[in-house]
């Protein structure tokens, strides 16, 4: 006789749908007359929505499936509806047949005892800088496409480039092979485009410019310089929609304008990082006074992905520092069995954030002054290798990130930042003092003198 274990009713009222392409599966109930199909455009989204209102549903839980789901996630908001949106791997059917519907009806069922959590998702003002910032890296990907295929054509040229200047897209790089593409073929002739700051002379660049001539190598890479340029032509677009976002979001605010800072000329900039933009300042006042720039090894870069990523609000959201290092799948995995840790592994997984984070301890490690930051890492590397270094680092400036902002603690500078060699010699007269207590030591026995 089989026995069927009941599970309380978290949620009466409840849906569940399977996200699809072109059409939505909506379960209201496990009978086949509480499933139906809907279409994806957005009259069916509506009707989809009217049809919940009639059978009185009041929460929906739904896969974040690529980005199917964003278009109903916000019908189904604005109309009033409590919307889960769970990850795929927490919704994964039992064995067995899979279809649509069986999907929908699990989603369902699942959410209706309470067993799916809602995903992390950001507020409006953050969507917004997000999709920019997506879009903006989503060009520099393809910019640094464009630049080894330029890289690939001055090769066949026999024009070595790559060889006499670290970055053929920097300023006498660009210069050399915008005048090789207007018909300049005197390696003399190039070499003077020569910046002053570049490293070799003038005529070993000269040695490097002989070329072949061939005549469809050099029209591919008048085509690729083209896209180069048209790509530094948006990835700019980009970087003036962002500071219209970040100063509305600031001037609208009075909390945030009010604070001001002054400039740190000692943080390098790297040339990817968003142009005539002071992150710096724009940083400060978007965290209400909290200075994340102070903390060594933070760039332009990855404050930009805080803002982007997660945002103010979304980073108060979470409770403990532990809460958001986990959400970033910075902290370990413990696996406990009988008291004992089977296994301590960093989740799989990334974010945008996360490898900001994990770029920025990367920088750490590669500090040659000693603070605090970079002996940790130092001391995880000797211990563990470089990469649990890196995340080590990484999750501990997630978790100086979260108090900084959530509980307004100020950043230590490096040199107020010393008590870690300290807790660590105290540590060792500890033990030192308990092993001689233990065996009933004295001066005379351990042959300390005193003068």
């Amino acid at each position: 006789m089989e026995e069927h274990v009941s599970m309380k009713i978290i949620n009466p009222n409840a849906a569940g749908i399977d996200i699809g392409s072109r059409s939505h599966w909506v379960a209201i109930g496990q009978n086949e007359k509480d499933v139906r199909e809907f279409g994806a455009f957005n009259e069916d989204l509506y009707q989809l929505s009217e049809w919940l209102k009639r059978n009185k549903i009041q929460t929906v839980a739904m896969e974040s499936t690529g980005t199917y789901w964003q278009s109903l996630f916000a019908v189904l908001t604005a109309e009033g509806f409590e919307v889960i949106l769970c990850n795929g791997k927490f919704t994964k059917n039992i064995k067995g047949k899979k279809t649509d519907i069986k999907d929908c009806q699990w989603i369902q069922k699942l959410h209706s005892i309470g067993l799916l959590t809602g995903s992390f998702l950001p507020d409006e003002k953050t969507e917004k800088l997000r999709t920019i910032c997506r879009h903006r890296a989503n060009i520099l990907d393809a910019a640094a496409s464009t630049s080894k295929k330029m890289q690939k054509y001055l090769r066949l040229l026999n024009l070595r480039l790559d060889v006499v200047v670290n970055d053929i897209c920097g300023q006498t790089g660009l210069a050399i092979i915008k005048a090789i593409c207007n018909g300049e073929t005197n390696p003399e002739s190039l070499a003077k485009f020569r910046h002053y700051n570049c490293r070799k002379s003038e005529q070993e660049i000269a040695k490097a410019l002989q070329t072949n001539g061939r005549e469809d190598y050099l029209f591919a890479l008048k085509q690729e310089l083209e896209m180069y340029e048209i790509f530094q032509a948006k990835i700019k677009q980009c970087d003036q929609e962002i500071e219209r976002i970040l100063v509305e979001t600031i001037d609208n605010d009075d909390e945030k304008k009010q604070h001001i800072i002054d400039a740190k000329p000692h943080k390098r900039v790297n040339k990817n990082a968003p142009k005539n933009i002071d992150l710096n300042l724009f940083a400060y006042q978007y965290f209400e006074g909290v200075d994340l720039m102070a903390i060594e090894g933070m760039s332009h870069a990855t404050v930009l992905a805080l803002m982007s990523e997660v945002g103010l609000e979304g980073i108060k959201r979470f409770k403990t520092a532990k809460h958001f290092a986990s959400w970033l799948r910075l902290a370990p995995n413990n696996k406990i069995s009988g008291g004992k840790i089977l296994s301590s592994k960093v989740p799989k997984g990334s974010s945008r954030l996360k490898i900001a984070l994990r770029n920025a301890a990367n920088a750490i490690g590669n500090l040659k002054d000693s603070t605090p930051l970079s002996d940790f890492f130092k001391r995880i590397n000797f211990r563990k290798g470089r990469v649990s270094a890196i995340s080590a680092t990484a999750r501990k400036l997630a978790v100086i990130i979260w108090n900084m902002v959530t509980l307004q603690i100020p950043y230590k500078n490096p040199e107020e930042y010393l008590f870690l060699d300290q807790k660590r010699k105290l540590g060792m007269i500890k033990r030192i003092q308990k092993q001689i207590n233990k065996f009933g030591l004295s001066d005379d026995d351990l042959k300390l003198s005193t003068i």
